[in-house]
């Protein structure tokens, strides 16, 4: 399949630009053709009819939407082994994903890198007047944005959560905190939200508490996760790539958590160098295509990196 059979069937945004360099050499003479360049993954087209496209995860990094000029050694191939593992437990609970049971050649070096992803395209649908695209955010704990807004009397969801709940608290159940997807993700009603999508919502929420429980009893605390929905070609809702991971999720160590060590293991170490060396300032002088120029300790990439790798010796079954 071709990128404008991609488009031609409405699978492929305007928005996100697409590229006529080579890709990797191994994957171009086999017929895979690099088409997309992303912040921290590639895309090619595969050979043959059938609508799926290869994901090739790199070593690249970003914070908050910035692209950097930076890698981290081996982030790649532990993110692809985790969204492996998160696609799995989904796929057990019954939830399909985009993720295919497919691989490419085994043999091939990339191959720890790759997945064969479905053709789909983002769940939409109309709230409040507005078509929308939706993020759909299970959180366990309070923290980060929405303890902000109960401090300041604000209700974004429609919880009606106590304004006095200290940072951290956990909640009885998990709560749902919906937004929308795009340039700035805006909070939507919860309510209107589940009334909307009821099979998915409580689908959903069921995963995350079973996962929460499995991670848990394995070291790791689930403080919250964002699912991104898409629909196949035969009009059924799926999971996409980053499912249950560090990308979508913030995990913490069972040990970090009980001594009140909230470092998330994922990108929260680089997002906190990034504020302290003003990051998102200096990013409003990039042009298109370039990516921030940064100078990273190395004791900071390896850090996110063993955080990575705890995250995959404890998750996998």
């Amino acid at each position: 399949m071709k990128i404008s059979d991609i488009v031609a069937l409405g699978l492929w945004p305007d928005s996100k630009k697409t590229t006529s360099q080579k890709g990797i050499s191994e994957l171009e003479d086999l017929g895979y053709n690099l088409f997309y360049i992303g912040k921290n993954a590639d895309l090619y087209t595969c050979p043959g009819e059938d609508a799926k496209v290869l994901l090739v995860r790199s070593d690249r990094c970003s914070v908050f939407d910035i692209p950097l000029n930076l890698l981290i050694d081996g982030k790649g191939v532990s993110q692809t082994a985790i969204s492996n593992n998160g696609a799995e437990f989904a796929k057990e609970a019954g939830i399909r994903t985009a993720i295919l049971s497919e691989k490419v050649d085994q043999s091939l070096a990339i191959a720890p890198r790759c997945q064969l992803m479905e053709l789909c395209k983002p769940l939409e649908a109309q709230i409040d007047g507005e078509v929308v695209q939706f993020e759909l955010i299970y959180r366990n704990y309070l923290t980060g944005s929405l303890f902000d807004a109960c401090q300041n009397g604000n209700d974004p969801y429609g919880l009606n959560l106590p304004s006095d709940l200290p940072q951290w608290s956990k909640f009885e159940t998990p709560i749902f905190t919906p937004t929308t997807k795009g340039i700035k993700d805006e909070p939507l009603n919860s309510e209107k939200v589940r009334i909307k999508f009821p099979e998915i919502v409580t689908s959903l929420e069921k995963l995350f508490k079973d996962f929460t429980a499995f991670a848990e009893a394995r070291g790791i605390i689930v403080v919250d996760t964002k699912f991104e929905i898409f629909v196949n070609s035969k009009g059924e809702w799926v999971l996409g790539d980053e499912v249950l991971t560090p990308e979508s999720s913030r995990f913490i160590s069972k040990e970090d958590f009980d001594a009140a060590n909230y470092i998330s293991m994922d990108k929260q170490l680089l997002r906190d160098f990034g504020k302290a060396n003003n990051w998102k300032e200096k990013s409003k002088d990039l042009k298109p295509g370039e990516k921030l120029e940064v100078n990273v300790p190395q004791t900071i990439k390896d850090k996110i990196l063993s955080g990575y790798t705890t995250i995959l010796n404890r998750l996998s079954k």
